[in-house]
């Protein structure tokens, strides 16, 4: 009986520290996230501190109940429009209905197209870019959230990190960027990729072109403005024939590597982690990446699992 005891005691203690292991302190949170806020900026003008700084608030660096169980980073509600999964959590009522997302990058990419679609926050494009603290201040007046010190919370968490650092990043930054290894051929810019609206704007991530998935977007529909052949959105991303984009979805609008940058050799899958979302992230091809790792078609990472981007998986 008092071994039985001793035992749960110790399996609580490992447990509780185990807990508090997986916590991502706020300097971790910000270079986990940082290059998605660069990216955002790059598309839509938002500061990439203010973005950063919200990120770190709303979802107490990652650790909330909402970022875990719903990657929702930035405690957006469903509001009326929104049509994707919810998650229901405590805020000022109880079991309020937030949206969910598939991963961070979607919560990111919703943040910046939430701002960019009200038109209580239009006024916040006028400032300079570089302005966090009016960005602070106006996001206060504007409503988005209620706490009345929330712009003086954001310019904090700016300041004491140097987020406005990452405000001085633009096209020629490309921090995200897993560069190719033979030399880039530099594309023009007339081509009908870099004439698309502001809500398809091209941007770079990995050294790729890319796009952020809008709302009603089709293949056929993305396909004809884009001039693309029928295949290539659905080939470039790994996606099965029929697949339909999803709104905040990030495309490669050209052909993914086949190996990773030498500066990422592993990824330690998270939970929900897929080989495809790997491959997303670092713009690798799928079936080369499963080759790699010894996996099959479907066959997905579990949570501590080490995938390899560049080398073959050693065999066990």
């Amino acid at each position: 009986m008092i071994k039985n005891t001793l035992l749960f005691i110790l399996l609580f203690i490992y447990a509780v520290g185990f807990s508090q292991q997986k916590q991502l302190s706020r300097e971790e949170y910000i270079q986990k996230y940082y290059k998605l806020a660069i990216a955002e900026m790059e598309r839509s003008g938002i500061p990439a501190s203010i973005t950063m700084a919200q990120g770190c608030w709303e979802s107490q660096n990652g650790n909330s109940d909402l970022a875990t169980k719903g990657n929702n980073h930035f405690g957006i509600k469903c509001k009326s429009d929104w049509t994707g999964k919810r998650i229901y959590h405590d805020d000022d009522s109880k079991q309020e209905c937030f949206r969910k997302y598939i991963h961070a990058e979607a919560s990111y990419a919703d943040h910046t197209n939430f701002l960019m679609a009200s038109s209580r926050y239009s006024f916040l494009f006028q400032l300079d870019p570089k302005d966090y603290a009016g960005w602070a201040r106006g996001l206060k007046q504007a409503g988005y959230a209620t706490d009345p010190i929330y712009a003086e919370r954001l310019i904090k968490i700016i300041e004491d990190n140097k987020l406005f650092l990452y405000d001085e990043y633009g096209a020629n930054h490309k921090l995200a960027s897993v560069k190719q290894e033979k030399k880039e051929v530099k594309k023009p810019l007339n081509t009908p990729m870099a004439q698309t609206n502001t809500s398809h704007k091209i941007e770079m991530r990995n050294g790729l072109r890319t796009m952020v998935v809008a709302e009603g977007d089709t293949y056929e529909s993305l396909t004809k403005m884009l001039k693309l052949k029928d295949w290539e959105i659905s080939t470039y991303n790994d996606f099965e024939k029929g697949k339909q984009p999803q709104k905040n979805e990030i495309i490669y609008l050209e052909s993914k590597y086949r190996k990773a940058d030498r500066k990422h050799k592993q990824h330690i899958a998270d939970t929900g982690d897929t080989m495809h979302y790997i491959a997303q992230r670092y713009a690798l091809k799928l079936k080369p990446l499963l080759r790699r790792n010894r996996m099959k078609q479907g066959e997905e990472p579990v949570k501590g699992q080490i995938v390899y981007l560049r080398n073959k998986r050693p065999r066990k």
